[in-house]
């Protein structure tokens, strides 16, 4: 990795903190009203990027409410990704002789073929995510990029974060953790092995590169580009010391295959990027870096 272009477009103070007033249910009822819209952004050409960053971001509050999901079986003829109409969940599926790959739920968090499923399995990584991260902070807690190379290989756009389970050593060891010794059953691990740092996001991947090129930048993302898309990773909550290059981004290897037998999804969580006003149409944080 290189020195990244020092150009900032825009900074907002303060603008997300941990402790944010957003509400994360509304955004979730968006993404279930968004099923009935085509996606086909990336169909036009997308719009110049500005050289760095939009907005510095923190993480989402917990929700307020139970998310509603209605799944419905996808309707032939539509696009990839998310839905045959655009919506979060639904797959285009395509006909092979080969036979389908089950993934095991207690160790991937993915999306079937049903509109509105991935709206629902989003929600659960973000109630998980709030759960574990009221136990560790930032501690158990790692930023989440991706790199299109296909559009923009020198563009890295943030997408969220994903949180662990860690062990009581580690909290006890970094001042930043919210770790308490009276915590026990809350602490108390699902699966027999403590997570890493690259298995909270491999068995999220999915899901995650799902969101981002359905609901954050199609343009960017989807479509042409969506078969090249890479994760990388920075320590959490560290937005600030990547946009300053302070930061080297680590890029994400592996497959849900290598998760230990010992895993278990719900010792993980995921926090996704929300896009609020001109975020939507201009992107959110991204960091440049010539390669």
């Amino acid at each position: 990795l290189h020195r990244m272009q020092p150009t900032i477009t825009t900074m907002t103070k303060g603008h997300r903190r941990t402790t944010a007033n957003r509400i994360r249910t509304a955004v979730f009822a968006g993404l279930l009203l968004s099923q009935s819209v085509v996606v086909a952004a990336f169909q036009s050409q997308a719009p110049p990027l500005p050289s760095l960053c939009q907005n510095i971001h923190h993480h989402h509050p917990s929700f307020t409410s139970q998310t509603r999901l209605d799944a419905k079986k996808k309707t032939a003829g539509g696009g990839g990704g998310f839905g045959s109409s655009g919506g979060f969940g639904g797959a285009n599926k395509k006909k092979s002789s080969s036979k389908a790959v089950v993934l095991d739920p207690s160790k991937v968090r993915s999306v079937s073929g049903y509109t509105g499923s991935g709206t629902k399995v989003l929600a659960t990584a973000a109630n998980n995510f709030d759960r574990i991260r009221k136990l560790f902070g930032k501690t158990a807690t790692t930023d989440v990029y991706v790199r299109s190379p296909l559009n923009d290989e020198t563009v890295f756009w943030f997408v969220g974060k994903v949180v662990r389970m860690i062990t009581d050593e580690e909290a006890k060891a970094d001042l930043n953790s919210n770790w308490r010794p009276d915590a026990t059953t809350e602490n108390e691990l699902v699966g027999t092995v403590y997570p890493t740092e690259v298995e909270a996001i491999v068995s999220q991947k999915r899901l995650i590169l799902e969101y981002a090129k359905n609901q954050l930048r199609p343009q960017n993302m989807a479509g042409p580009y969506s078969s090249a898309l890479e994760l990388w990773s920075a320590p959490g909550d560290s937005e600030m010391d990547t946009v300053q290059n302070k930061i080297k981004l680590v890029k994400v290897d592996g497959s849900t295959k290598d998760l230990r037998d010992g895993f278990h999804v719900k010792d993980v969580g995921y926090n996704p990027e929300i896009y609020i006003g001109d975020e939507k149409e201009k992107g959110g944080l991204r960091v440049v870096r010539d390669l």
